[in-house]
């Protein structure tokens, strides 16, 4: 009999707010709730990021945000970790006790397709900015 209490964990919800809301960890506390440490220190990158931004004045705006857009970047890295494992492993950890099981189909496909484009071309922005400021100075944009 399951337990009344413990929710079922959805594997497409926790890769889509990995993907939409990772840089504030949104997905970890989906899975974890709010005594995830890890899901406090997404949630404080955007306040660091603001106040780098704020305070250090003739530093770059992309240098400022680094710190969200890390963030950011494992939030994807996470959505392709949840999306792609198995529905059996899911269970097993997130939904030992909630009485239903996972059942993954396109959305979740979708949604990682998504994801790794747009992880992808984040990274490839990240790493040509990078270039450019460091060996420009910011020349190019």
């Amino acid at each position: 009999m399951s337990n009344p209490h413990t929710s079922h964990k959805n594997k497409t919800a926790a890769a889509f707010l990995a993907t939409l809301g990772g840089g504030i960890g949104l997905y970890r506390f989906y899975l974890a709730g709010r005594q995830d440490k890890w899901a406090w220190l997404h949630v404080a990158s955007l306040p660091l990021s603001l106040c780098i931004y704020f305070f250090a004045h003739n530093l770059n705006a992309f240098v400022a945000f680094a710190p969200l857009f890390l963030s950011a970047l494992a939030g994807f890295l996470a959505c392709l970790v949840i999306g792609t494992t198995s529905d059996e492993k899911w269970d097993a950890k997130f939904n030992a006790n909630s009485g239903q099981q996972s059942q993954s189909g396109w959305p979740l496909a979708l949604l990682l397709v998504f994801t790794l484009a747009l992880g992808a071309g984040s990274l490839i922005f990240a790493i040509a900015r990078s270039f450019d400021l460091f060996f420009t100075g910011g020349a190019y944009g």
